[in-house]
């Protein structure tokens, strides 16, 4: 495990701990899973903004639906619809 000093602001650090007392955990605990749930967030984030640069680009050309694909997504609805009635 590394160290990090990451000096705070008055309110942000007011908030840490009274955070870490009130989950009764250590602020270093605290501070470790609010920057894991940031860092998961951004990489989310990331990947959700080239998904949508690589659908905008794709749109409409041969690379946007592969047709044997389309072709059993409605093969499969059309089973489950039928086993439904």
């Amino acid at each position: 495990m590394r160290n990090l000093h990451v000096p705070l602001p008055d309110s942000i650090y007011a908030g840490l701990r009274q955070e870490s007392q009130r989950r009764k955990r250590p602020a270093t605990e605290v501070a470790r899973e609010a920057i894991s749930l940031w860092l998961k967030a951004m990489r989310k984030a990331a990947i959700r903004k080239e998904l949508a640069a690589w659908i905008r680009e794709f749109a409409g050309t041969e690379h946007d639906l592969d047709p044997v694909l389309e072709r059993a997504g409605i093969e499969e609805m059309l089973r489950l619809a039928e086993n439904e009635e």
